[in-house]
């Protein structure tokens, strides 16, 4: 994951930092998310589910198939009437990051409003150009009479060296990043999970794709949603960047930055098929009053961090895995476990929970440093009673789950987060099980009582641990650990080539608290 790498990258050249933390930046003048659009295609689904469902519950759809999480994030967009809250930890200037943009003017357009936050550690669409070219960017977006763009614990200088710098003297208070995703259409309906915005996340990149998920809620779970946006927005936290300087004066209009934007897709095969489908998203609005039905409840974390304010999603999490009584599927892309973890599935076994969890295996991986701590910790979770699988780079949902056709990765990694109770209650959010999410990190998810979603939901986690998709973990008749796939046994975990290896190695000279 690009993001993943240049956090990385980032907080290595940090480790020289002190530790002294200003106060966060002065918050703008607040503002808050609209009572939900009172008519208009969302409006006309939510009330199709209260008449299905009653007033106090929401339907919910799973979006695992990269094209699928794509094709609602665009039909939302496209659907709302009043307003849209963007919020995400990156959002790329490639194909998709292009293509949402042009969405999102075209509804500020026509006069939705549109509350767009992400975190300032890459800075919305940084593979454009150079810091200021994307800072301009900004501003211009942030002229639209309808737009208004804010940056998470945003850096005080712009270029590169004056971010060397700040770090030197501001770490903890930079080290605090924004790691959520979310979006919410006219505060009837939001999508929450895993994805960032990227080609990687939606099946477009010729390198690698991630297998991913979302949960899209339509109903009272979006006014839960928009509640941890405007926390967020509110916060100290988060701040319009900086007037862009006298060079830059005159930016290219909002409009002018669609039409380059709309021309380079159309340039490209992958994304033309996609810009001209149809604009019409009713047959699929129509569907969601057969949504799974259940409750939803949005919890995050808050998005300061200090000696007062701890981070909430990790005991959050932990009480919903420590209330199994049957069984537990857990999948997530990034474990580094700590003793408590361990505690957890060992009391958990005990009690005659069955304990099934999926994670990356080395060959999979997008970010070899989290391997480099997590695999010392295969033989704790075995001995705690768990079943453990590792996805392969080469799992059979690739071409049907994981990527757009025509593109074709050379390998898939995982990037979902996700828990599944009992097969009643489910988690899906943004958060990682290692000492990064758990402690610097800023999180969020949405925990849904639903039979019918945590069903699906275990089906096809069952389907990704299965040998066609994944590896599992064992230990052999010698004690020495073996990993085992519809494509045969290991006795060394799988790895894409040797420099994955070397990798592997390296990235055990630095803390796990990095990653």
């Amino acid at each position: 994951m690009r993001a993943a790498l240049a956090a990385i990258a980032t907080a290595a050249g940090l480790l020289l930092a002190g530790c002294a933390t200003p106060p966060p930046p002065p918050a703008p003048v607040p503002s808050s998310a609209r009572p939900p659009a009172p008519a208009g295609p969302l409006a006309d689904a939510e009330a199709a589910i209260r008449a299905a469902h009653g007033a106090d519950g929401s339907g919910f759809v799973t979006l695992e198939r990269a094209e699928d999480a794509l094709a609602w994030r665009l039909a939302l967009i496209d659907s709302a009437r009043d307003s849209l809250d963007l919020q995400y930890y990156v959002w790329f200037g490639d194909r998709v990051g292009q293509l949402l943009l042009v969405r999102v003017l075209a509804a500020a357009d026509r006069g939705v409003r549109v509350r767009l936050l992400v975190d300032d550690l890459n800075t919305m669409l940084h593979d454009m150009g150079t810091v200021e070219a994307r800072d301009a960017l900004h501003a211009a977006l942030d002229r639209h009479p309808h737009i208004e763009v804010r940056v998470f614990n945003g850096w005080q200088g712009r270029d590169l060296l004056s971010r060397v710098a700040e770090g030197t003297w501001h770490f903890t208070r930079l080290n605090r990043r924004m790691h959520t995703k979310q979006l919410v259409a006219d505060n009837r309906a939001a999508v929450i999970g895993g994805r960032n915005i990227g080609d990687e996340y939606f099946g477009l990149n010729a390198d690698f794709n991630f297998h991913d998920l979302d949960v899209l809620g339509v109903g009272p779970v979006a006014r839960e949603a928009s509640a941890v946006f405007d926390r967020y927005w509110n916060s100290g936290w988060a701040g319009r960047l900086a007037p862009a300087p006298a060079s830059t004066a005159r930016l290219p209009e909002p409009s002018a930055a669609a039409a380059r934007a709309i021309a380079d897709l159309h340039a490209d095969p992958r994304a033309r098929a996609i810009l001209e489908g149809r604009r019409s998203w009713a047959p699929e609005l129509s569907r969601l009053a057969a949504a799974h039905p259940g409750r939803g409840r949005v919890f995050a974390d808050p998005p300061s961090r200090d000696e007062a304010v701890r981070n909430r999603m990790p005991e959050t999490f932990r009480a919903l895995l420590r209330s199994a009584r049957r069984e537990v599927l857990l999948v997530n892309a990034y474990i580094i476990p700590d003793e408590t973890f361990v505690a957890d599935l060992r009391e958990l076994s005990a009690r005659g929970v069955s304990i099934r969890i999926l994670t990356n295996s080395l060959s999979s991986h997008d970010v070899p440093a989290v391997n480099s701590h997590y695999e010392s910790w295969r033989g704790a979770i075995l001995g705690a009673g768990a079943v453990l699988h590792e996805l392969r780079s080469d799992p059979a949902i690739q071409a049907t789950l994981v990527e757009t056709a025509p593109v074709r990765g050379r390998f898939t990694g995982l990037h979902t987060k996700a828990l599944v109770v009992d097969r009643e209650r489910s988690f899906v959010g943004s958060m990682n099980l290692d000492p990064r999410s758990e402690v610097f990190n800023a999180e969020m998810g949405v925990i849904v009582d639903s039979v019918p979603l945590a069903r699906e939901l275990a089906a096809a986690m069952e389907r990704d641990m299965s040998g066609a998709n994944a590896w599992r973990v064992a230990p052999g008749p010698d004690g020495a650990l073996r990993w085992t796939s519809d494509a045969g046994t290991l006795d060394r975990q799988p790895a894409r080539d040797v420099w994955q290896r070397v990798a592997n190695v390296f990235f055990k000279l630095f803390p796990p608290s990095l990653y």
